[in-house]
């Protein structure tokens, strides 16, 4: 797979050099352009990308605190596995957002979704205050929205599951923000593209109603329920 370059560096990679270098190299990494061929040295990268060194070495550095590559004796710089990036780091899943879809992918994404998200609905309904249940009734009201097509469908679902994260009032949960966007961009992705829908209303309206009306036990069920559902989609998919 070759790659072109345009020589003005500021076109490239925009006015903040390291970072839009950072940019596209993970994004080549994650989305499987190196895949079949050597990553290039640091004096490949500052001459197709007419940057200096010194832009390329932080890069490079910063690419590799992030799991995507290694240094190795008399090898160089080389691409590591999947199975060493940071997962979790907001940039590597933006990323990984870019990739050719993948059912493994999205198997993994829904059961972490699973384990972080019927939790979350949980404590919001034991401690969300009224800013918490107005965020979620915006997302909700958003959905029905993109129902009517006065709204994006994929935007409006990820508002309403991000506003249930805020409304526990947990930081260590509003943390799972990038982590749960990237999940439903997937999720939804592929069963808008299986069911010809878009999100189930009656199922999102359920959890919002135990939330409002402070029943911990059935927002976590309802919130099992739907998550759960896109898990047995992805089954039913794979045994096809």
């Amino acid at each position: 797979m070759e790659m072109s370059f345009d020589h003005n560096p500021a076109r490239i990679l925009g006015r903040n050099l390291t970072y839009g270098l950072l940019d596209k190299l993970g994004r080549a990494i994650v989305t499987g352009a190196f895949d079949d061929r050597d990553f290039p040295t640091e004096a490949d990268l500052s001459r197709d990308y007419g940057v200096s060194r010194s832009v390329t070495r932080e890069a490079v550095k910063m690419l590799t605190a992030k799991g995507l590559l290694s240094a190795r004796p008399r090898q160089g710089t080389v691409v590591q596995p999947a199975t060493s990036w940071s997962l979790l780091d907001p940039d590597v899943l933006r990323w990984l957002m870019e990739r050719k879809f993948s059912p493994q992918l999205l198997r993994e994404f829904t059961e972490l979704r699973r384990a972080i998200e019927p939790a979350a609905a949980a404590l919001a309904a034991r401690g969300a205050d009224d800013e918490g249940f107005a965020g979620i009734d915006r997302g909700f009201q958003r959905m029905v929205a993109a129902e009517r097509g006065d709204d994006d469908a994929l935007r409006a679902d990820i508002a309403f599951h991000v506003a249930i994260l805020r409304a526990t009032k947990n930081r260590f949960y509003a943390q799972f923000t990038p982590v749960i966007e990237a999940a439903l961009y997937n999720s939804i992705r592929f069963t808008n593209r299986l069911q010809r829908r878009t999100a189930n209303l009656t199922q999102h309206d359920a959890v919002r109603q135990a939330i409002k009306r402070r029943d911990d036990a059935t927002a976590h069920g309802a919130m099992d329920g739907l998550i759960m559902d896109v898990l047995n989609l992805i089954a039913a998919h794979h045994s096809e």
